[in-house]
């Protein structure tokens, strides 16, 4: 079951949606480099939040028992998802980086996550980010009325898959928009013909999660940090996205 957003709900879903596409293009490109750590871009990210108008909303994420300390999620190289912002974390010459932001403002959510390379990266680690920044495009290609989410999450799979990485199993894009995670899950794999239609109303956050090795995950002693069980690298690109007359609009860039 989906919750179906109106236009006017939609509208207000997309504004913490640009203001974190502005962060990712505008912002944050200029402090990627050798010797900052991430809990200095964390810090980064939610004064900009704060600043315009919006709140961090990942902060306390979990509840009381093991609450998500930052206002945003960033992970390094064989880091999936979920790596928390650490002073003694310093990004070094070849890393990649990937940064999962989500805003709240006015009650409406929005959710984006990028993979940015850390100065001069090897060849496999520049075919990951590319390979995943296009698998979320494809698999938004599907997001149209007609389709089913399998659909969706087969043909991301399947573009994955033919260029020798693999998808991470264990976690998933979900709904978004009046909750940071709302019904439904949407897989990044899965069977054609199967899973929810599509409708239009429906606000998805697609966000592949590639892997240079196995599709396998651990979870790191903090009960966050989630990283590949073989050690290799881990791409994440992530857009939130609405379904409009029947094709999909991506909230989270820049128009």
């Amino acid at each position: 079951m989906a919750i179906l957003k109106s236009l006017e709900e939609i509208e207000e879903i997309k504004k913490p949606c640009k203001l974190i596409a502005k962060l990712y293009k505008d912002v944050l490109p200029q402090y990627i480099k050798p010797g900052i750590s991430t809990k200095e871009l964390n810090d980064i990210i939610e004064k900009y939040l704060r600043d315009n108008g919006a709140e961090p909303a990942t902060i306390g994420v979990g509840g009381p028992l093991n609450p998500y300390p930052a206002g945003s999620c960033i992970s390094v190289n064989e880091e999936v998802v979920h790596g928390i912002p650490r002073e003694d974390k310093v990004l070094r010459e070849g890393d990649i980086v990937s940064i999962d932001v989500v805003a709240r403002m006015n009650g409406f959510y929005g959710d984006a996550a990028i993979t940015y390379p850390v100065g001069q990266i090897d060849e496999e680690s520049q075919r990951l980010l590319e390979v995943t920044e296009r698998a979320r495009q494809i698999g938004i290609e599907h997001m149209v009325v007609g389709n089913r989410l399998g659909d969706v999450g087969n043909a991301i799979q399947s573009y994955v898959e033919s260029n020798g990485f693999t998808v991470v199993r264990d976690f998933a894009g979900h709904g978004v928009g009046k909750a940071m995670h709302e019904e439904p899950c949407l897989p990044n794999f899965g069977r054609k013909g199967r899973g929810l239609k599509i409708e239009n109303g429906m606000v998805l956050a697609l966000e592949p999660m590639v892997n240079a090795g196995s599709y396998k995950v651990n979870i790191k002693n903090d009960g966050w940090t989630v990283v590949t069980k073989d050690g290799r690298r881990s791409a994440h690109f992530e857009h939130t996205v609405a379904i409009i007359n029947g094709k999909p609009v991506i909230l989270t860039e820049i128009d």
